[in-house]
């Protein structure tokens, strides 16, 4: 019975104690609480189905959206892939380029010129 005697003393235990006692006081009783409590689980219930209904409507709109999305992502991908490419080529494919010049080569780590040994 020492448990029981520290318990009782505990501020903790006390709330527990007269919160209990206090819903216990609160408990519906005669046929107005039974009638005020099934309409209170009865709203409660439709507003759990509501929220449940709406969550799947906008499921079902964000899941028919995303192949539109991923389109418009993919085409706004490709615009600033070709905004930021860079001509890596310099100048190969066209010989006749004026930039090009006799013993002139361009490399991908710097430019060299040779020199004549004269």
């Amino acid at each position: 019975m020492p448990q029981m005697n520290r318990d009782q003393r505990n501020a903790a235990w006390q709330a527990a104690n007269q919160w209990r006692a206090r819903a216990t006081q609160t408990q519906p009783t005669g046929l107005a609480g039974s009638l005020k409590l099934l309409f209170t689980w009865l709203a409660f219930g439709a507003l759990m189905i509501v929220g449940v209904v709406l969550g799947l409507f906008f499921l079902l709109i964000g899941w028919a959206m995303m192949p539109f999305m991923r389109h418009k992502m993919k085409k706004r991908m490709e615009q600033m892939r070709a905004e930021q490419a860079q001509d890596i080529g310099g100048g190969y494919a066209n010989p006749h380029a004026p930039s090009q010049r006799p013993g002139h080569q361009d490399a991908l780590d710097g430019s060299y010129e040779v020199k004549d040994d004269r």
